[in-house]
């Protein structure tokens, strides 16, 4: 599979969020088909952003940072410790493969390495606490 396609247009890496690693009711990541998808990602503001029409990444686009990505990138770096600004940013600069590579470092379990949920606590396969 072609994990470029698991980044959505604003940074978030889909392989680390927790409905694309459930088994039941699986999402098949933001640039997947809506079929699956919980209402509010088919309706995601972002996702269906008119100035992404041209765009894959919300960097290239002329208002980068918005309000719409400087609200999501709050939230997740409160809540999760992630930072779409800071993805987005490293897409631009460093590439998408060393981007996949880095998030792949960052985001396996100490214990197991298997992929970590960027929306838990502890790793899912081995419930080792995420540091």
């Amino acid at each position: 599979m072609d994990n470029t396609k698991l980044i959505a247009p604003c940074g978030m890496n889909c392989a680390l969020c927790m409905a694309y690693q459930r088994e039941k009711n699986h999402c098949p990541g933001c640039n997947g088909p809506d079929e699956g998808k919980l209402k509010s990602c088919i309706n995601c503001k972002i996702k269906n952003c008119e100035n992404l029409e041209k765009l894959k990444y919300c960097y290239k686009c002329e208002e980068f940072p918005c309000t719409r990505i400087k609200n999501l990138d709050k939230r997740y770096r409160t809540k999760y410790g992630m930072s779409m600004i800071e993805n987005l940013n490293a897409i631009k600069t460093k590439g998408i493969e060393n981007f996949l590579e880095e998030q792949t470092t960052r985001w396996s379990c100490s214990k197991c390495s298997s992929l970590l949920c960027v929306h838990r606590k502890s790793c899912q396969m081995c419930g080792t606490l995420k540091i």
